[in-house]
């Protein structure tokens, strides 16, 4: 994604994500297989022992493989739900600076989109993303397990084949 699409896709943030934007999660980088977001420690997103808040860190944890799911989705043409069923996180050093979360396995969505299409099943996936300091040292690990089902026929899917 080149930076005038990154830099208008961040600044519409605000309005999809306003308290990730408030707190300044902001993509990084996105490509069809790979999202990397990141969030730099400061007034609005700091706690009382001047590291990054871990609700922030949850925020932008999540978003890169989010982001990927949602544009595989949409890429495929299909009416598909998303939800997110569970999470887990572990905190393994002061997050300071800097952070950037990335998550780079999308060949996994588009099997597990094309498994929901196929089967009509609900799918389900655990998606890891890790916090990495301007050092390059974990400081934080979060999953997030994801479902996904293919919808029922819906009205826009009718009115396409009405023409």
């Amino acid at each position: 994604m080149n930076k005038l699409s990154l830099f208008i896709k961040n600044q519409m943030s605000f309005f999809w994500l306003p308290a990730a934007w408030i707190c300044g999660v902001r993509v990084d980088s996105e490509e069809s297989n790979k999202c990397s977001v990141r969030v730099k420690l400061g007034f609005i997103n700091k706690n009382p022992f001047k590291s990054l808040f871990w609700a922030v860190q949850g925020m932008a944890a999540e978003m890169p493989g989010g982001l990927l799911l949602q544009n595989k989705i949409k890429n495929s043409g299909q009416n598909i739900a998303m939800l997110l069923v569970g999470s887990s996180s572990k905190f393994t050093k002061k997050a300071v600076g800097k952070i950037l979360f990335t998550f780079e396995n999308g060949k996994q969505l588009d099997e597990l989109v094309n498994e929901a299409v196929k089967t009509k099943e609900a799918q389900t996936i655990t998606i890891k993303t890790n916090g990495v300091d301007e050092q390059g040292n974990i400081v934080s690990e979060f999953s997030f397990n994801w479902s996904i089902k293919l919808r029922s026929v819906s009205y826009t899917h009718l009115r396409a084949h009405e023409t």
